[in-house]
C-alpha cells in the first residue's frame, strides 16, 4: 500500500509540476516572435509527453489501485473528501491525456505564421483553456486528498 501511495504522490508531482513548468514556457514567450513561439510549443509538448501524461496516468492508475485496495479491505467510509479526490483526479487526468496531449502534440508540428497561423492560435488557446482546467481539477483532488488524509 506504501507503494502505491508513493507513486499516486509521485505522480501528482510530475502532473502538476509539470504543468507549472508549461505554463511559465507559455508566459515567457508570449508576445515574442514567431521563432520563439514554435521553440515554446516544441517544448511544452516534450514537457506533456514525457512529464506531465505519465503523471496523470499514474494519478490515475494508482487512484484506481488505492481505492478498490482501500474499499477492499473495509476500512474507510466513503467521505465527500474522498469523492471530490477521485473524481478531480479522474476527470482532470482524462482531460490532460486524451484532449491536452493530443492537442499540444499537435500544436508543437505547426507555425505559428502564414496559412497555420489561425490553427496554432486556436490550438494554444484551447491548451491554455485545457490546461488550467486540468490543473484546477489535479489540484482540487490534491487538496481534498490532503484533508481526507488529516481527518477533516
Amino acid at each position: 500500500m506504501a507503494l502505491w501511495l508513493f507513486l499516486h504522490y509521485a505522480g501528482f508531482l510530475l502532473w502538476l509540476g509539470g504543468g507549472a513548468a508549461s505554463v511559465v514556457a507559455g508566459l515567457t514567450v508570449k508576445g515574442e516572435a514567431a521563432a520563439a513561439l514554435m521553440t515554446a510549443a516544441r517544448i511544452q509538448a516534450a514537457i506533456q509527453r514525457r512529464v506531465i501524461a505519465p503523471g496523470a496516468a499514474l494519478v490515475i492508475v494508482s487512484g484506481l489501485f488505492l481505492t478498490m485496495k482501500t474499499f477492499g479491505m473495509g476500512n474507510v467510509a466513503p467521505s465527500s473528501w474522498l469523492m471530490v479526490m477521485q473524481l478531480g483526479g479522474l476527470f482532470g487526468g482524462a482531460l490532460t491525456l486524451f484532449v491536452g496531449l493530443p492537442t499540444t502534440t499537435r500544436l508543437a508540428r505547426l507555425k505559428p505564421e502564414g496559412e497555420t497561423a489561425a490553427l496554432f492560435e486556436q490550438l494554444r488557446q484551447r491548451m491554455a483553456v485545457v490546461g488550467l482546467v486540468a490543473g484546477a481539477l489535479g489540484w482540487l483532488a490534491l487538496i481534498a486528498g490532503a484533508i481526507l488524509r488529516t481527518g477533516g
